[in-house]
């Protein structure tokens, strides 16, 4: 952020107790006014809930391959925000994972027609039916940027609320301008805020001065203004002091307090925007900054520039740099809407949503989504991350996905990023082996989850090749990365080692993985080992190019073996599936998910996980075996994999066992698939109880998990390498992938279009009325589901599967 100096700091502030631009107008006499809220520390605090319908924050351009004040979209903000339910949720500032705020909503009281008072917030989601749009579109209604129109019509027909929603690209503010219209004659509006400063919602404290409403913790601030001031402010513990209740029972607020004192807890802001006559528009400003002078001034900044302003640099029109040229700047991004189901709306998406979740302090750190799954049943007692973070797996998919879209810059600044979590001699603990990437970091490389995924350390070595073959990585380059992180990964590979960080003290020996690619069993993975074989493959032609003869022939040979042992480690000729899944498919030969022993006949189990106890390793089946093909390893028509799939693609499961469902859309004919990571998945909401996952701190043994709509792009890419193999892919092969599965994943998105990671699936109780193939309380937007859908609307543009590897495929013959 930039820094103002004391001369700055002065003149702006006296221009603002001068023109009192957001002070309280204490117009209503009978208030009465106390000095300090009663209440500490409030109500318990919890995360806001995870079923995103909107992310946004500013496009910045990079400088030298770094995010910097100096670049020609001058300051960088490091504002982002997150809409869910028709609220403001989720609001970080500084790290991408930092949150600051829980949510802000409006608050509308008056007297309808019949003389009857009432009071409607926007957290009574029963009360109001919500939509949600964007404010900059082109012809073909495709977002050209991340500013969002939510409007929320009162069910009863008394008012509608329109929220207009961006940041400001030259600030640290978000902006907020709220419309209110009625055809009653007694209506007043509301708004309040639920801080949760340095991300947690414990330690706030808040007090109202004569530039708005104030909240704090340590050196974090945020300040909240209006355009017109406030009639009158209040500040509280949120569900004790927060004078929510008196708005509730009176339509007005009963007693106004203007500091929460000493004691510190989960606070909530309160102010009275004013009467509404017919139509009233409210302009909004949230700051944040390390000082509440420096906060005030930047509220103070926002306001003065004006809605307009602010909206069309952040949307990037005239000279200004925003989200319209980042979208213009990718190239292919026009051709390949011909290829989507839906004019390229979820593409453009996509492209602004996954820019949008790169962190703007350590430029390339790409997160796996900004939220927090199932938010609302977990507490904000400690800073957490969720899914705010980097896992490398995500991380390599959406690396992939900008280079499909045309934005090599961003893959190359990711790939130079992961050198920051790549266990080395220098990582904080580390008493092991080098060379593997952790499992998951906080965007500044702080550990968090430090178990060995080897998927996870083969793929930056894969995209390191995939950056050279594209001359987005140079010679000198690629031979600089090998040497200084592609080689000890590579190694690690071949030898395995020791992982002694933390909790983990582990020895490693590939291609038997800690944990696969759902982090909860070790073993041998079909999707594991297809990572590992390409990783070495490509790292053996690395090696070649960089002189390393040596190396490159091991990392071949050792590639050779793991490939030779794929079946004979996880494919099984005594399948279980027909006698304890009920299958009607299965004639008993195919991969199973991840098994812990050598042995692909037995009867072995796997760890219990998520609630669900551990069963027969060859009962449960997932997508994993798919990645043998997209990546090379095997081809699409090998008996091992045709033998698979109809266990795969079986409804006649059991559901306990079953991973396939067919949906229905309302107002769409046909069926579209979707699958589930694997048999017996507990990563879900409790199909029993219809509670949230781990709802109570504990996992449930009616825990399921749902399907997610990636898959359905894994199983797509499938049918197009079946194509290229077999000389089909024509005009109705191609029309058939993008009406099945392009047309699917743009069903499952939700209203703003975001990709969820899980969709509801009609099992069990369902508390919570989701519809048949709507995203639940899990992550949305998850990066992985936008990425795999732009990599399949490639596939089918360039009749190629996207991140295939044809050196693979060579090198293995």
């Amino acid at each position: 952020m930039k820094q103002f100096s004391k001369r700055a700091i002065a003149i702006v502030t006296s221009a603002m107790l001068a023109g009192g631009l957001v002070g309280c107008q204490h117009a209503d006499n009978q208030l009465t006014t106390q000095n300090v809220a009663p209440g500490a520390p409030g109500d318990t605090p919890y995360w806001a809930y995870a079923g995103k319908t909107g992310i946004g924050t500013s496009y910045e351009a990079y400088l030298d391959g770094q995010y910097s004040d100096s670049a020609a979209t001058t300051e960088v903000s490091k504002v982002w925000f997150s809409i869910a339910q028709g609220m403001i949720t989720e609001t970080m500032f500084g790290l991408i994972h930092q949150a600051q705020l829980k949510d802000m909503q409006f608050i509308v009281t008056g007297i309808d027609s019949s003389g009857t008072a009432f009071t409607v917030q926007e957290s009574h989601v029963d009360a109001l039916d919500v939509s949600v749009d964007y404010l900059y579109k082109d012809a073909q209604g495709r977002p050209l940027s991340l500013a969002y129109k939510i409007t929320s019509t009162d069910k009863q027909g008394r008012f509608t609320l329109e929220k207009h929603v961006f940041t400001d690209s030259e600030g640290q503010s978000l902006f907020v301008r709220g419309i209110v219209r009625t055809h009653l004659s007694k209506l007043h509006a509301y708004v309040s805020a639920n801080p949760y400063i340095n991300n947690n919602g414990v330690g706030d404290s808040a007090k109202v001065t004569e530039h708005g409403l104030v909240a704090f913790e340590g050196e974090h601030y945020l300040t909240l203004q209006a355009k017109n001031g406030f009639r009158a402010a209040s500040v509280g513990f949120t569900g004790q002091s927060d004078n929510l209740s008196a708005l509730q029972q009176q339509q007005k607020m009963a007693q106004t307090y203007t500091s929460t004192g000493a004691l510190s807890g989960n606070i909530s802001m309160l102010a009275d925007l004013g009467a509404v006559e017919n139509t009233a528009t409210f302009d909004l400003v949230l700051s944040f900054a390390d000082s509440q002078t420096a906060s005030a001034i930047q509220a103070k900044q926002t306001l003065s520039k004006g809605y307009q302003a602010v909206l069309d640099t952040y949307n990037g029109k005239g000279n200004a740099i925003g989200w319209e040229d980042y979208i213009a700047s990718l190239s292919p991004i026009t051709r390949l809407s011909n290829y989507s189901a839906d004019k390229g709306k979820l593409l453009y998406t996509s492209a602004l949503v996954l820019k949008a979740q790169e962190d703007k302090t350590h430029a390339g750190a790409l997160i796996a989504s900004l939220s927090n799954p199932w938010g609302d049943t977990v507490p904000a007692i400690k800073g957490h991350t969720g899914y705010k973070a980097v896992w490398v797996r995500d991380f390599y998919q959406v690396a992939m996905a900008f280079m499909a879209m045309g934005d090599a810059d961003t893959a190359k600044t990711a790939f130079e990023y992961l050198e920051k979590v790549q266990v080395s001699a220098q990582t904080p603990g580390n008493q092991g082996d080098i060379g593997w990437f952790l499992q998951k970091t906080h965007v500044d490389g702080v550990l968090e989850w430090v178990g060995v995924q080897l998927d996870q350390t083969a793929m930056p070595i894969m995209l390191a090749w995939k950056l050279h073959q594209a001359n987005v990585l140079s010679d000198e380059e690629l031979q600089y990365w090998y040497k200084k992180m592609l080689k000890p990964a590579a190694e690690f590979l071949v030898e395995g080692g020791k992982a002694k960080i933390l909790w983990n003290d582990t020895q490693i020996t590939p291609p038997a993985t800690q944990q696969e690619r759902w982090e909860e069993q070790s073993g041998y993975s079909p999707s594991t080992t297809a990572a590992i074989i390409s990783g070495l493959v490509t790292a053996s032609d690395i090696a070649k190019r960089s002189g390393d003869m040596v190396a490159a022939q091991r990392y071949l040979e050792t590639a050779r073996k793991y490939d030779m042992q794929v079946e004979s480690l996880m494919f099984t000729h005594e399948g279980v599936l027909a006698e304890q899944g009920n299958s009607q498919a299965s004639d008993g030969q195919y991969f199973f998910r991840i098994g812990q022993d050598s042995n692909p006949s037995s009867n072995s189990k796997i760890n219990s996980n998520n609630g669900r106890a551990g069963m027969n390793k060859k009962a449960i089946i997932d997508g994993g075996f798919l990645e043998l093909v997209r990546y090379g390893v095997r081809s699409a028509d090998a008996p091992s994999i045709v033998a698979t799939l109809p266990e795969y693609d079986d409804e006649t499961m059991i559901d306990e066992l079953r991973v396939k469902y067919s949906f229905t859309f309302e107002g769409e004919s046909g069926t579209y698939p979707g699958y589930r990571r694997y048999g017996n998945d507990g990563y879900g909401e409790d199909k029993i109880s219809g509670t949230n996952y781990a709802e109570s701190g504990k996992n449930t043994a009616g825990q399921r998990g749902r399907v997610w709509p990636f898959f359905t792009g894994e199983r797509g890419h499938y049918d197009i390498a079946l194509a290229v193999q077999n000389n089909t892919f024509n005009t109705k092969t191609a029309d058939k992938i993008k009406h099945t599965y392009v047309k699917g994943m743009e069903l499952f998105a939700n209203e703003g279009m975001m990709l969820p990671e899980q969709v509801w699936d009609n099992v069990g109780v369902n508390p919570h009325g989701y519809k048949f193939g709507e995203g639940t309380n899990s992550a949305t937007p998850l990066a992985w589901t936008h990425a795999e859908y732009i990599k399949l609307v490639r596939s089918l543009a360039d009749k190629q599967v996207w991140d295939h590897y044809p050196l693979v495929s060579e090198q293995l013959k």
